[in-house]
């Protein structure tokens, strides 16, 4: 059975794991930031609050 046919999208795996998937980003921006990389660190959390606030949005 393919993605398409069990109704799995990129977005309904994102939804589904979104908290894993922030985590996921708050430690890469932390890994980065002890490597004193600050500007790639403020990337990943950049693209974590903006899946966070799109999530929030669709909640209310």
């Amino acid at each position: 059975m393919s993605a398409e046919q069990s109704g799995e999208t990129v977005g309904s795996i994102a939804e589904l794991y979104l908290g894993n998937i922030l985590y996921a980003l708050e430690l890469a921006a932390l890994s980065l930031d002890e490597q004193n990389r600050p500007a790639d660190a403020a990337f990943y959390r950049g693209i974590a609050r903006k899946l966070a606030e799109a999530r929030g949005r669709e909640k209310a």
